[in-house]
């Protein structure tokens, strides 16, 4: 996965060094990056702010982000403007799952599933609160 001609981000040769860290299973702080968020909506752009504050190695469901960024039950919306990332991962939203399964990822699920286990995670979590998977 690249994000080779990625408009909003400025420096390619770092983040891609950082993304091939990434992908080869170390732990990078993407933080660093300012992504250009400026064409979205604004309840786009507070959806993809908020999944950027989800710590490495931990999930949260799509109704639980709805809820931090003051839409409960609008967890459809948010996957809608989970879609519209342009950059991940570095918002990750392959740490948002469904109740009930991964849910979807612009790349398709099989992506979403190595993402998350690069990170030793499952998509199942608890319904009250993100949760690490169990060695």
């Amino acid at each position: 996965m690249s994000l080779e001609g990625a408009p909003c981000i400025k420096s390619k040769s770092k983040i891609n060094d950082d993304l091939m860290r990434y992908l080869s299973g170390r732990r990078v702080d993407f933080s660093k990056y300012r992504v250009d968020l400026q064409h979205l909506t604004p309840f786009q752009q507070a959806v993809l702010n908020e999944t950027r504050k989800i710590p490495y190695g931990e999930t949260i469901t799509y109704s639980q982000l709805a809820e931090r960024v003051g839409h409960p039950g609008a967890a459809r919306a948010v996957g809608n403007a989970l879609a519209k990332n342009p950059a991940p991962p570095i918002i990750p939203c392959h740490r948002i799952v469904a109740k009930n399964g991964p849910g979807g990822f612009s790349f398709g699920p099989k992506v979403k599933e190595r993402l998350l286990s690069l990170e030793s995670l499952s998509w199942r979590v608890s319904s009250t609160s993100a949760r690490r998977r169990s060695p």
